[in-house]
Protein backbone atom coordinates (compact mmCIF):
# COMPACT_ATOMS: atom_id res chain seq x y z
CA UNK A 1 0.00 0.00 0.00
CA UNK A 2 1.32 3.71 -1.04
CA UNK A 3 1.77 5.75 1.69
CA UNK A 4 -0.67 7.96 0.57
CA UNK A 5 -3.23 5.05 0.31
CA UNK A 6 -2.74 4.17 3.84
CA UNK A 7 -2.61 7.93 5.01
CA UNK A 8 -6.98 8.09 3.16
CA UNK A 9 -7.54 4.21 4.64
CA UNK A 10 -6.61 5.68 8.62
CA UNK A 11 -8.50 9.04 8.10
CA UNK A 12 -11.87 7.08 7.09
CA UNK A 13 -11.02 4.66 9.82
CA UNK A 14 -11.28 8.00 12.41
CA UNK A 15 -13.89 9.24 10.38
CA UNK A 16 -15.86 5.93 11.07
CA UNK A 17 -14.83 5.74 14.74
CA UNK A 18 -15.74 9.43 15.17
CA UNK A 19 -19.54 8.66 13.50
CA UNK A 20 -20.06 6.20 16.13
CA UNK A 21 -19.53 8.16 18.75
CA UNK A 22 -15.78 6.83 19.73
CA UNK A 23 -12.82 8.81 20.17
CA UNK A 24 -9.19 7.59 21.34
CA UNK A 25 -7.29 9.55 23.60
CA UNK A 26 -3.93 9.70 24.67
CA UNK A 27 -2.17 10.15 28.28
CA UNK A 28 -1.64 13.60 29.39
CA UNK A 29 -3.32 14.81 26.68
CA UNK A 30 -6.37 17.26 26.05
CA UNK A 31 -9.12 16.14 23.75
CA UNK A 32 -12.26 18.68 23.51
CA UNK A 33 -15.17 17.32 21.72
CA UNK A 34 -19.24 18.27 20.92
CA UNK A 35 -21.37 16.17 22.82
CA UNK A 36 -24.68 15.49 21.25
CA UNK A 37 -27.83 14.51 23.38
CA UNK A 38 -28.53 12.10 21.07
CA UNK A 39 -25.05 9.75 21.02
CA UNK A 40 -23.14 9.06 23.62
CA UNK A 41 -19.27 9.76 23.35
CA UNK A 42 -17.30 6.35 23.62
CA UNK A 43 -13.70 7.25 25.11
CA UNK A 44 -10.90 4.83 24.55
CA UNK A 45 -7.44 4.72 26.17
CA UNK A 46 -4.98 1.54 24.70
CA UNK A 47 -1.83 0.72 25.48
CA UNK A 48 -1.48 1.52 29.04
CA UNK A 49 2.14 0.89 30.20
CA UNK A 50 2.61 -2.04 33.10
CA UNK A 51 4.04 0.67 35.38
CA UNK A 52 0.52 2.75 35.18
CA UNK A 53 -1.23 1.75 38.53
CA UNK A 54 -4.30 3.75 38.65
CA UNK A 55 -5.59 6.25 35.87
CA UNK A 56 -7.44 9.41 36.40
CA UNK A 57 -9.58 10.64 33.81
CA UNK A 58 -11.28 13.41 33.80
CA UNK A 59 -14.19 15.64 31.47
CA UNK A 60 -15.19 19.38 32.08
CA UNK A 61 -17.71 21.65 30.75
CA UNK A 62 -18.14 25.52 31.37
CA UNK A 63 -21.76 25.74 33.45
CA UNK A 64 -23.68 21.99 31.62
CA UNK A 65 -23.73 18.71 33.72
CA UNK A 66 -21.84 15.94 31.48
CA UNK A 67 -22.62 12.22 32.71
CA UNK A 68 -19.28 10.11 32.84
CA UNK A 69 -19.32 6.27 33.43
CA UNK A 70 -17.37 3.44 32.87
CA UNK A 71 -20.25 1.24 31.35
CA UNK A 72 -22.46 2.19 28.89
CA UNK A 73 -25.77 2.12 31.02
CA UNK A 74 -24.69 4.33 34.05
CA UNK A 75 -24.87 3.42 37.62
CA UNK A 76 -25.16 5.40 40.71
CA UNK A 77 -21.46 3.58 41.89
CA UNK A 78 -19.51 3.94 38.96
CA UNK A 79 -20.86 7.13 37.00
CA UNK A 80 -20.31 10.98 37.87
CA UNK A 81 -22.66 13.75 36.82
CA UNK A 82 -21.03 17.46 36.74
CA UNK A 83 -19.51 19.93 34.62
CA UNK A 84 -16.42 19.18 36.44
CA UNK A 85 -16.28 15.39 36.38
CA UNK A 86 -13.99 12.07 37.32
CA UNK A 87 -13.41 8.66 37.58
CA UNK A 88 -10.43 6.54 38.85
CA UNK A 89 -9.57 3.26 37.74
CA UNK A 90 -7.72 1.04 39.64
CA UNK A 91 -5.76 -1.29 36.59
CA UNK A 92 -5.96 -5.48 36.95
CA UNK A 93 -2.76 -7.04 36.47
CA UNK A 94 -2.46 -7.53 32.53
CA UNK A 95 -4.93 -4.74 32.03
CA UNK A 96 -3.54 -2.24 29.16
CA UNK A 97 -6.97 -0.48 28.03
CA UNK A 98 -9.52 1.25 30.06
CA UNK A 99 -13.31 2.72 28.37
CA UNK A 100 -15.21 5.54 29.17
CA UNK A 101 -18.76 6.55 28.54
CA UNK A 102 -19.79 10.35 28.45
CA UNK A 103 -22.89 12.10 27.54
CA UNK A 104 -25.20 15.18 28.48
CA UNK A 105 -28.80 15.42 28.32
CA UNK A 106 -28.62 18.93 27.19
CA UNK A 107 -30.27 19.66 23.94
CA UNK A 108 -27.58 21.93 22.19
CA UNK A 109 -23.96 20.93 21.34
CA UNK A 110 -21.80 21.37 24.44
CA UNK A 111 -17.85 21.09 24.13
CA UNK A 112 -16.45 19.85 26.93
CA UNK A 113 -12.51 18.96 27.03
CA UNK A 114 -11.25 15.74 28.28
CA UNK A 115 -7.59 14.58 29.94
CA UNK A 116 -6.19 10.99 30.84
CA UNK A 117 -3.72 11.23 33.81
CA UNK A 118 -1.70 8.10 34.92
CA UNK A 119 -0.02 7.27 38.33
CA UNK A 120 2.34 4.39 39.61
CA UNK A 121 2.21 2.86 42.66
CA UNK A 122 3.68 5.40 44.80
CA UNK A 123 1.91 7.90 44.34
CA UNK A 124 -1.12 8.31 46.82
CA UNK A 125 -4.55 7.65 45.57
CA UNK A 126 -6.74 10.61 45.48
CA UNK A 127 -10.71 9.79 47.44
CA UNK A 128 -10.02 6.12 48.03
CA UNK A 129 -10.86 6.46 51.87
CA UNK A 130 -14.01 7.68 50.46
CA UNK A 131 -17.05 7.54 53.15
CA UNK A 132 -19.04 10.21 51.87
CA UNK A 133 -20.19 9.90 48.55
CA UNK A 134 -21.59 7.25 45.84
CA UNK A 135 -18.48 6.59 44.25
CA UNK A 136 -16.19 3.83 45.64
CA UNK A 137 -12.93 5.90 45.39
CA UNK A 138 -13.91 9.12 44.12
CA UNK A 139 -11.37 11.83 42.91
CA UNK A 140 -13.43 14.49 42.38
CA UNK A 141 -13.74 17.71 44.48
CA UNK A 142 -17.10 18.95 45.32
CA UNK A 143 -18.25 22.86 45.04
CA UNK A 144 -21.16 24.62 46.14
CA UNK A 145 -21.58 28.34 47.08
CA UNK A 146 -24.21 30.77 48.08
CA UNK A 147 -23.73 34.69 48.00
CA UNK A 148 -21.25 35.09 50.39
CA UNK A 149 -18.98 32.23 50.54
CA UNK A 150 -17.80 28.98 48.04
CA UNK A 151 -17.19 25.79 49.76
CA UNK A 152 -14.81 22.80 48.75
CA UNK A 153 -15.03 19.62 49.64
CA UNK A 154 -13.44 16.19 49.01
CA UNK A 155 -12.27 12.64 50.12
CA UNK A 156 -9.82 11.49 51.87
CA UNK A 157 -7.18 9.89 49.91
CA UNK A 158 -5.12 6.50 50.73
CA UNK A 159 -1.30 5.23 49.86
CA UNK A 160 -0.73 3.94 46.60
CA UNK A 161 -0.32 -0.12 45.64
CA UNK A 162 0.52 -2.06 43.13
CA UNK A 163 -1.73 -3.90 40.69
CA UNK A 164 -3.91 -6.36 41.71
CA UNK A 165 -2.24 -5.57 45.73
CA UNK A 166 -4.39 -5.22 48.37
CA UNK A 167 -4.85 -1.62 49.32
CA UNK A 168 -3.91 -0.11 53.14
CA UNK A 169 -6.59 0.32 55.61
CA UNK A 170 -8.13 3.60 55.77
CA UNK A 171 -9.09 3.58 59.72
CA UNK A 172 -5.72 2.16 60.44
CA UNK A 173 -3.66 4.15 63.70
CA UNK A 174 -2.00 6.81 62.74
CA UNK A 175 2.12 5.89 62.00
CA UNK A 176 4.40 6.08 58.81
CA UNK A 177 2.73 3.26 57.39
CA UNK A 178 -0.84 4.31 57.01
CA UNK A 179 -2.44 6.81 54.76
CA UNK A 180 -2.40 9.44 57.96
CA UNK A 181 0.96 11.05 57.00
CA UNK A 182 -0.67 12.27 53.34
CA UNK A 183 -1.08 15.84 53.18
CA UNK A 184 -3.20 18.02 51.04
CA UNK A 185 -2.34 21.45 49.39
CA UNK A 186 -5.24 23.12 48.38
CA UNK A 187 -4.66 25.90 45.00
CA UNK A 188 -6.62 28.65 43.78
CA UNK A 189 -6.22 30.12 40.19
CA UNK A 190 -8.68 33.12 38.58
CA UNK A 191 -9.69 33.12 35.02
CA UNK A 192 -9.04 36.46 33.31
CA UNK A 193 -11.50 39.18 34.53
CA UNK A 194 -14.74 39.94 32.91
CA UNK A 195 -14.15 36.91 30.20
CA UNK A 196 -17.00 34.33 30.23
CA UNK A 197 -15.42 32.56 27.00
CA UNK A 198 -16.11 28.92 26.92
CA UNK A 199 -13.13 28.20 25.40
CA UNK A 200 -11.05 30.29 27.48
CA UNK A 201 -12.10 28.61 30.49
CA UNK A 202 -11.15 25.03 28.81
CA UNK A 203 -7.58 26.82 28.30
CA UNK A 204 -7.12 27.86 31.77
CA UNK A 205 -8.72 24.14 32.98
CA UNK A 206 -5.47 23.01 31.31
CA UNK A 207 -3.09 25.13 33.54
CA UNK A 208 -4.84 23.19 36.59
CA UNK A 209 -5.32 19.45 36.06
CA UNK A 210 -1.34 17.96 36.37
CA UNK A 211 0.71 18.62 39.02
CA UNK A 212 3.75 20.29 37.67
CA UNK A 213 0.34 23.16 36.10
CA UNK A 214 -0.83 23.00 39.37
CA UNK A 215 2.23 24.05 41.60
CA UNK A 216 3.63 26.77 38.24
CA UNK A 217 -0.10 28.22 37.87
CA UNK A 218 -1.75 28.08 40.90
CA UNK A 219 -1.94 30.12 44.43
CA UNK A 220 -1.44 27.70 46.72
CA UNK A 221 -4.01 28.95 49.92
CA UNK A 222 -3.42 26.35 52.53
CA UNK A 223 -2.22 22.66 53.80
CA UNK A 224 -4.40 20.25 55.68
CA UNK A 225 -3.14 17.38 56.97
CA UNK A 226 -5.02 13.77 57.08
CA UNK A 227 -6.08 15.37 61.31
CA UNK A 228 -7.80 18.54 59.62
CA UNK A 229 -11.97 18.16 57.76
CA UNK A 230 -11.37 18.12 53.95
CA UNK A 231 -13.20 21.53 53.11
CA UNK A 232 -12.29 25.14 52.55
CA UNK A 233 -14.57 27.86 52.11
CA UNK A 234 -13.62 31.50 50.32
CA UNK A 235 -15.23 34.48 49.44
CA UNK A 236 -17.67 33.89 46.67
CA UNK A 237 -16.98 36.24 43.41
CA UNK A 238 -20.08 36.40 41.69
CA UNK A 239 -18.77 36.54 37.17
CA UNK A 240 -15.20 35.93 38.42
CA UNK A 241 -14.21 32.28 37.53
CA UNK A 242 -12.31 30.57 39.48
CA UNK A 243 -10.21 27.05 39.64
CA UNK A 244 -9.91 24.92 42.66
CA UNK A 245 -7.63 22.03 42.76
CA UNK A 246 -5.77 19.75 45.23
CA UNK A 247 -2.49 18.15 45.23
CA UNK A 248 -2.09 15.38 47.92
CA UNK A 249 1.93 14.59 48.78
CA UNK A 250 3.09 11.84 50.13
CA UNK A 251 5.91 13.11 52.40
CA UNK A 252 7.77 9.72 53.01
CA UNK A 253 7.93 8.83 49.43
CA UNK A 254 7.81 12.49 47.87
CA UNK A 255 5.34 11.76 45.66
CA UNK A 256 1.74 13.47 44.57
CA UNK A 257 -1.30 13.15 42.62
CA UNK A 258 -3.52 15.65 41.67
CA UNK A 259 -7.83 15.41 42.40
CA UNK A 260 -10.18 16.84 39.76
CA UNK A 261 -9.96 20.33 39.31
CA UNK A 262 -13.55 21.81 39.72
CA UNK A 263 -14.33 25.31 39.03
CA UNK A 264 -16.89 28.23 39.45
CA UNK A 265 -18.20 31.88 38.50
CA UNK A 266 -20.53 32.16 41.62
CA UNK A 267 -23.32 32.83 39.27
CA UNK A 268 -26.05 31.31 36.98
CA UNK A 269 -25.89 31.04 33.35
CA UNK A 270 -29.26 30.05 32.64
CA UNK A 271 -31.25 32.03 35.20
CA UNK A 272 -34.13 34.90 33.74
CA UNK A 273 -32.78 37.27 35.69
CA UNK A 274 -29.14 38.13 37.22
CA UNK A 275 -27.20 35.56 35.22
CA UNK A 276 -23.49 35.39 34.68
CA UNK A 277 -24.16 37.69 32.20
CA UNK A 278 -26.12 40.31 33.48
CA UNK A 279 -24.87 40.61 37.20
CA UNK A 280 -26.13 43.83 39.12
CA UNK A 281 -29.66 44.86 39.53
CA UNK A 282 -30.45 48.05 37.81
CA UNK A 283 -31.32 49.63 41.30
CA UNK A 284 -28.15 49.13 42.36
CA UNK A 285 -25.98 50.76 39.44
CA UNK A 286 -28.56 53.88 39.47
CA UNK A 287 -27.84 53.88 43.89
CA UNK A 288 -24.15 53.58 43.10
CA UNK A 289 -24.34 56.11 40.30
CA UNK A 290 -25.82 59.03 42.34
CA UNK A 291 -23.47 58.01 45.40
CA UNK A 292 -20.29 58.22 42.89
CA UNK A 293 -21.64 61.81 41.85
CA UNK A 294 -22.18 63.25 45.36
CA UNK A 295 -18.58 61.05 46.07
CA UNK A 296 -16.71 62.98 43.29
CA UNK A 297 -18.17 66.98 44.26
CA UNK A 298 -17.41 65.88 48.27
CA UNK A 299 -13.87 64.74 46.44
CA UNK A 300 -12.77 67.96 45.16
CA UNK A 301 -14.95 70.62 47.04
CA UNK A 302 -16.08 68.58 50.26
CA UNK A 303 -14.40 70.93 52.72
CA UNK A 304 -15.73 74.46 51.34
CA UNK A 305 -19.67 72.93 50.71
CA UNK A 306 -19.16 71.36 54.75
CA UNK A 307 -22.97 70.82 55.01
CA UNK A 308 -22.66 68.42 51.38
CA UNK A 309 -19.73 66.65 53.18
CA UNK A 310 -21.54 66.28 56.56
CA UNK A 311 -24.47 64.50 54.58
CA UNK A 312 -21.83 62.25 52.31
CA UNK A 313 -20.80 61.15 55.64
CA UNK A 314 -24.04 60.59 57.67
CA UNK A 315 -25.18 58.61 54.79
CA UNK A 316 -22.51 56.59 54.49
CA UNK A 317 -22.90 55.80 58.54
CA UNK A 318 -26.60 55.56 58.74
CA UNK A 319 -27.24 53.69 55.93
CA UNK A 320 -24.21 50.73 56.28
CA UNK A 321 -25.70 50.35 59.83
CA UNK A 322 -29.73 49.90 58.14
CA UNK A 323 -28.45 47.56 55.80
CA UNK A 324 -26.41 45.38 58.27
CA UNK A 325 -30.02 45.47 60.26
CA UNK A 326 -32.06 44.58 57.74
CA UNK A 327 -30.21 42.05 56.71
CA UNK A 328 -29.70 40.33 59.97
CA UNK A 329 -33.45 40.53 61.16
CA UNK A 330 -35.51 40.96 58.39
CA UNK A 331 -36.44 38.62 55.21
CA UNK A 332 -36.59 41.49 52.98
CA UNK A 333 -35.26 41.16 49.16
CA UNK A 334 -32.31 42.66 47.98
CA UNK A 335 -34.47 45.42 46.05
CA UNK A 336 -36.33 46.34 49.10
CA UNK A 337 -32.80 46.62 51.80
CA UNK A 338 -31.19 49.26 49.27
CA UNK A 339 -34.39 51.13 48.96
CA UNK A 340 -34.51 51.36 52.98
CA UNK A 341 -31.01 52.25 52.94
CA UNK A 342 -30.86 55.01 50.92
CA UNK A 343 -33.66 56.24 52.71
CA UNK A 344 -32.17 55.87 56.14
CA UNK A 345 -28.77 56.91 54.55
CA UNK A 346 -31.12 60.55 53.39
CA UNK A 347 -32.24 60.77 57.08
CA UNK A 348 -29.15 60.31 58.80
CA UNK A 349 -27.71 62.93 56.54
CA UNK A 350 -29.90 64.87 57.45
CA UNK A 351 -29.72 64.78 61.17
CA UNK A 352 -25.63 65.18 60.76
CA UNK A 353 -26.38 68.81 58.99
CA UNK A 354 -28.79 69.75 61.40
CA UNK A 355 -26.88 68.75 64.37
CA UNK A 356 -23.70 70.98 63.24
CA UNK A 357 -26.23 73.87 61.76
CA UNK A 358 -28.05 73.63 65.43
CA UNK A 359 -25.14 73.32 67.71
CA UNK A 360 -21.90 73.39 65.47
CA UNK A 361 -19.49 71.50 67.84
CA UNK A 362 -17.27 70.85 64.92
CA UNK A 363 -15.49 68.28 66.48
CA UNK A 364 -18.41 65.33 67.18
CA UNK A 365 -18.81 65.98 63.38
CA UNK A 366 -15.23 65.24 62.58
CA UNK A 367 -14.99 62.33 64.94
CA UNK A 368 -17.42 60.73 62.65
CA UNK A 369 -16.20 61.69 59.66
CA UNK A 370 -12.38 60.40 60.87
CA UNK A 371 -14.39 57.01 62.04
CA UNK A 372 -15.57 56.71 58.33
CA UNK A 373 -12.14 56.90 57.10
CA UNK A 374 -10.26 54.69 59.87
CA UNK A 375 -13.46 51.81 58.85
CA UNK A 376 -11.78 52.60 55.20
CA UNK A 377 -8.17 52.29 56.11
CA UNK A 378 -8.66 48.71 58.44
CA UNK A 379 -10.61 47.52 55.63
CA UNK A 380 -7.72 48.29 53.43
CA UNK A 381 -5.73 46.82 56.42
CA UNK A 382 -7.36 43.38 56.01
CA UNK A 383 -7.79 43.06 52.52
CA UNK A 384 -4.48 42.29 52.63
CA UNK A 385 -3.05 39.03 52.57
CA UNK A 386 -2.81 39.87 56.75
CA UNK A 387 -6.67 39.23 57.09
CA UNK A 388 -6.25 35.73 56.37
CA UNK A 389 -3.87 35.20 58.69
CA UNK A 390 -4.98 32.02 61.00
CA UNK A 391 -5.46 34.83 64.04
CA UNK A 392 -8.50 36.63 62.73
CA UNK A 393 -10.13 33.62 62.19
CA UNK A 394 -11.74 34.64 65.68
CA UNK A 395 -14.65 37.32 65.88
CA UNK A 396 -13.70 39.05 68.79
CA UNK A 397 -10.10 39.73 67.41
CA UNK A 398 -10.81 40.30 64.34
CA UNK A 399 -13.47 42.96 65.70
CA UNK A 400 -11.47 44.35 68.19
CA UNK A 401 -8.52 44.73 66.22
CA UNK A 402 -10.53 46.27 62.99
CA UNK A 403 -12.14 49.12 65.88
CA UNK A 404 -8.16 49.87 67.60
CA UNK A 405 -7.14 50.33 63.08
CA UNK A 406 -10.55 52.66 62.93
CA UNK A 407 -10.01 54.37 66.37
CA UNK A 408 -6.67 54.97 65.95
CA UNK A 409 -6.40 56.38 62.06
CA UNK A 410 -9.50 58.87 63.80
CA UNK A 411 -7.78 59.72 66.90
CA UNK A 412 -3.88 60.56 65.50
CA UNK A 413 -5.50 63.07 62.91
CA UNK A 414 -8.46 64.30 65.42
CA UNK A 415 -6.03 67.45 66.79
CA UNK A 416 -5.94 68.72 63.18
CA UNK A 417 -9.92 68.69 61.94
CA UNK A 418 -9.31 70.50 58.94
CA UNK A 419 -6.97 68.02 57.80
CA UNK A 420 -8.79 65.31 58.53
CA UNK A 421 -11.95 66.23 56.99
CA UNK A 422 -10.10 66.99 53.98
CA UNK A 423 -8.54 63.28 53.60
CA UNK A 424 -11.37 61.70 54.31
CA UNK A 425 -13.24 63.67 51.39
CA UNK A 426 -10.92 62.86 49.36
CA UNK A 427 -10.00 59.01 49.86
CA UNK A 428 -13.70 58.13 50.80
CA UNK A 429 -15.37 60.11 47.90
CA UNK A 430 -12.81 58.91 45.65
CA UNK A 431 -13.75 55.11 46.32
CA UNK A 432 -17.66 56.34 45.98
CA UNK A 433 -16.67 56.38 42.04
CA UNK A 434 -15.10 52.81 42.48
CA UNK A 435 -17.76 51.46 43.76
CA UNK A 436 -19.93 52.87 40.97
CA UNK A 437 -17.27 51.56 38.43
CA UNK A 438 -17.69 47.83 40.05
CA UNK A 439 -21.58 48.03 39.07
CA UNK A 440 -20.52 48.60 35.52
CA UNK A 441 -17.47 46.82 35.10
CA UNK A 442 -15.89 43.90 37.01
CA UNK A 443 -12.96 44.94 39.83
CA UNK A 444 -11.84 43.41 42.72
CA UNK A 445 -11.60 46.49 45.10
CA UNK A 446 -15.10 46.53 45.98
CA UNK A 447 -14.09 44.04 47.96
CA UNK A 448 -12.36 46.05 50.55
CA UNK A 449 -15.71 46.98 52.08
CA UNK A 450 -17.59 43.94 50.84
CA UNK A 451 -15.53 41.25 52.51
CA UNK A 452 -16.38 43.56 56.01
CA UNK A 453 -19.96 43.70 55.11
CA UNK A 454 -20.23 40.29 54.64
CA UNK A 455 -18.65 39.07 57.87
CA UNK A 456 -21.02 41.83 59.29
CA UNK A 457 -24.03 39.91 58.36
CA UNK A 458 -22.58 36.27 58.15
CA UNK A 459 -21.17 34.86 61.37
CA UNK A 460 -19.88 31.67 59.28
CA UNK A 461 -17.77 34.00 57.42
CA UNK A 462 -15.03 34.37 59.44
CA UNK A 463 -13.78 30.68 58.36
CA UNK A 464 -13.66 32.20 54.66
CA UNK A 465 -10.08 32.70 52.59
CA UNK A 466 -11.00 36.36 51.14
CA UNK A 467 -8.46 36.33 48.36
CA UNK A 468 -9.26 37.91 44.96
CA UNK A 469 -7.69 38.24 41.76
CA UNK A 470 -5.22 41.51 40.74
CA UNK A 471 -5.25 41.83 37.36
CA UNK A 472 -5.29 44.94 34.45
CA UNK A 473 -8.61 46.07 35.38
CA UNK A 474 -7.40 46.72 38.99
CA UNK A 475 -4.56 48.18 38.75
CA UNK A 476 -5.91 50.49 36.19
CA UNK A 477 -8.76 51.28 38.81
CA UNK A 478 -5.90 51.11 41.56
CA UNK A 479 -4.52 54.52 39.61
CA UNK A 480 -7.51 55.87 38.91
CA UNK A 481 -8.27 56.26 42.92
CA UNK A 482 -5.17 57.63 43.66
CA UNK A 483 -5.03 60.23 40.98
CA UNK A 484 -8.36 61.10 42.56
CA UNK A 485 -7.76 61.19 45.93
CA UNK A 486 -4.36 62.67 45.75
CA UNK A 487 -6.06 65.26 43.17
CA UNK A 488 -8.96 66.11 45.48
CA UNK A 489 -6.81 66.71 48.86
CA UNK A 490 -4.30 69.15 46.79
CA UNK A 491 -7.33 70.91 45.20
CA UNK A 492 -8.90 71.53 48.66
CA UNK A 493 -5.90 71.97 50.78
CA UNK A 494 -4.55 75.20 48.32
CA UNK A 495 -7.63 76.65 48.09
CA UNK A 496 -8.70 76.89 52.21
CA UNK A 497 -5.25 77.21 52.53
CA UNK A 498 -6.53 80.87 53.55
CA UNK A 499 -9.26 80.17 55.11
CA UNK A 500 -10.64 79.39 58.76
CA UNK A 501 -10.82 75.53 59.73
CA UNK A 502 -14.10 75.56 59.22
CA UNK A 503 -16.88 78.22 58.78
CA UNK A 504 -19.70 79.06 61.50
CA UNK A 505 -22.84 77.31 61.58
CA UNK A 506 -25.92 78.99 59.83
CA UNK A 507 -27.46 79.61 63.51
CA UNK A 508 -24.36 80.97 64.90
CA UNK A 509 -24.39 83.63 62.52
CA UNK A 510 -28.43 84.33 62.26
CA UNK A 511 -28.45 84.31 65.72
CA UNK A 512 -25.36 86.99 65.71
CA UNK A 513 -27.29 88.84 63.54
CA UNK A 514 -30.52 88.81 65.69
CA UNK A 515 -28.43 90.50 68.51
CA UNK A 516 -26.62 92.95 66.59
CA UNK A 517 -29.82 93.93 65.07
CA UNK A 518 -31.17 94.49 68.74
CA UNK A 519 -28.50 96.31 70.17
CA UNK A 520 -27.57 98.49 67.40
CA UNK A 521 -29.85 101.96 67.89
CA UNK A 522 -28.38 102.88 65.11
CA UNK A 523 -29.48 100.11 62.71
CA UNK A 524 -33.15 100.83 60.93
CA UNK A 525 -34.04 98.03 62.14
CA UNK A 526 -33.51 98.43 65.73
CA UNK A 527 -36.55 100.72 65.79
CA UNK A 528 -39.22 98.53 63.66
CA UNK A 529 -41.71 97.31 66.63
CA UNK A 530 -41.29 93.53 66.91
CA UNK A 531 -43.60 91.21 64.80
CA UNK A 532 -46.23 90.46 67.08
CA UNK A 533 -46.84 94.53 67.69
CA UNK A 534 -46.98 94.65 63.92
CA UNK A 535 -49.45 92.05 63.93
CA UNK A 536 -51.78 93.75 65.92
CA UNK A 537 -51.55 96.74 64.80
CA UNK A 538 -52.31 95.52 60.93
CA UNK A 539 -55.14 93.95 62.72
CA UNK A 540 -56.51 96.86 64.45
CA UNK A 541 -56.10 98.82 61.50
CA UNK A 542 -58.34 96.31 59.41
CA UNK A 543 -61.20 96.20 61.79
CA UNK A 544 -61.22 99.92 62.01
CA UNK A 545 -61.44 99.90 58.35
CA UNK A 546 -65.15 98.36 57.93
CA UNK A 547 -66.64 99.58 60.73
CA UNK A 548 -69.31 101.17 60.90
CA UNK A 549 -69.85 104.84 61.49
CA UNK A 550 -71.93 105.56 65.09
CA UNK A 551 -74.62 107.85 64.85
CA UNK A 552 -74.27 111.43 67.10
CA UNK A 553 -76.49 110.82 70.45
CA UNK A 554 -76.50 111.84 73.85
CA UNK A 555 -73.51 109.66 74.75
CA UNK A 556 -71.46 110.96 72.36
CA UNK A 557 -69.98 114.06 73.61
CA UNK A 558 -69.31 116.89 70.95
CA UNK A 559 -65.96 117.95 72.43
CA UNK A 560 -63.78 115.63 74.37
Amino acid sequence: MRMGDWWIATWLLLVGACAEGLLEVSMGRFTEVQLNRSTPTEFLLQNIPANVSFIIFQVHSQYVNVTLSSDKIPNRNDSEISSDAGLLNILRLQQTVCTWYVETAYPNPVLVSALTIPYTERDPIPGACNLEFDLDIDPNIYLQYNLYETTIEFAPANLGHARDATAGDCDTQMGQNTRWRLQYDVYQYFLPENNLNESTLIAHLQRMSTISQVSANGKKLATLTSNDRTTMSFSSIPGQGVVYNVIVRDPLLYTSAAYVPVHTYACNFTATMDNCHTLGSVLTKIFFTIFAFLGLFVCFVGHRFLKTGFFFIGFIIFGFLMFVLLTRVTPLNYSDRLALTAFTGVIGGLLLVGYWWRFGFVYICILLVGLVLGFLVSSIVFFTPIGDFTTFRNDTVFWLTFTCIALLVSMVLLPFPRTLNILSCSIVGSYAVVLAIDSYLYTSLSYITLNILKRALNSEFSTVYTSVPFQTNDFIIIALWAVLALSGAVTQFYREREQPLFPPTPYVIWKRDRERRITNILDPIYHTPPLKERFLASLARFRDLFRKEQPLGERTPLLL
